[in-house]
């Protein structure tokens, strides 16, 4: 049975010493296949951590936003 009272493991704060904690392993891919980052060679490690990382914009083709859409010439005419 569901007891809603009772306190759930999730409301409780999780605290580990330096013992119980492990490294995490970064793994990324090179050449088409996944290799971990701490495996790599002075060289391909000073290359790993000068990537640059981005967000693709989304393309805007939904809407009245679509190019060559006569409504949203319109508008634009308006403002």
């Amino acid at each position: 049975m569901n007891d809603m009272t009772q306190n759930h493991p999730e409301d409780c704060e999780i605290v580990l010493t330096d013992g119980e904690r492990q490294r995490c392993e970064v793994w990324t891919r090179v050449m088409g296949y996944h290799r971990p980052v701490a495996s790599f060679n002075i060289g391909k490690k000073g290359e790993y951590f000068e990537r640059r990382f981005f967000e693709e914009q989304r393309a805007g083709l939904g809407g009245s936003e679509r190019a060559g859409d006569p409504a949203a010439d319109t508008i634009a005419a308006a403002a």
